[in-house]
């Protein structure tokens, strides 16, 4: 999958990319809400390769996109089905020097009107840690509704974390 949007280039992911995304990853503040650690120098690469492996969406494969503004990634979009018939969960990451400038939401909104368009998928979810606030806003921005709230449901990094759930169906994208 590849596309445009006003100022974005949307792609795979290709080997020229590593310190690009090691930008976005090795940043404690970023990382705050993944799954995941910081990258460190030691493991840049092996998380790295993960990201160009993923690069088709199927039932048992999941999809990695850069977000690239003026030839430099600036961000990171990823797909995957969850189980559900045809329902796909997205993440994202950004740079924090892209933060504030409108790219997270014109990327995320790019992919979720194709996921919908192209890939024909009924639901789109996000499941965030309900600490992310930025990340709230910004499916509410590009119209996913909030659909549910859960207490201390998630043990991540140590700690029992709040998620919250949202959702957005095809017939919504022409709300």
């Amino acid at each position: 999958m590849e596309f445009k949007t006003e100022r974005l280039i949307i792609r795979l992911f290709n080997h020229n990319d590593l310190n690009d995304v090691f930008t976005i990853y090795n940043n404690e503040e970023t990382c705050r809400y993944l799954l995941h650690d910081k990258w460190t120098a030691e493991n840049k690469e092996d998380e790295f390769n993960k990201k160009l492996n993923n690069n088709v969406l199927t039932k048992e494969s999941s999809l990695s996109l850069a977000v690239v503004f003026h030839k430099k990634v600036i961000g990171d979009l990823s797909v995957w089905y969850t189980g559900m018939k045809d329902t796909v969960e997205i993440g994202y990451s950004f740079a924090s020097a892209a933060s504030g400038k409108g790219y997270a939401t014109e990327a995320v909104r790019g992919l979720v009107e194709r996921l919908f368009t192209e890939f024909k998928v009924h639901r789109i979810q996000a499941n965030l840690d309900a600490r992310n606030t930025a990340s709230q806003m910004l499916c509410e921005r590009i119209g996913m509704r909030k659909e549910g709230h859960f207490i201390e449901d998630y043990w991540n990094k140590g700690e029992w974390t709040d998620s919250i759930v949202y959702g957005m169906l095809r017939s919504d994208l022409n709300s």
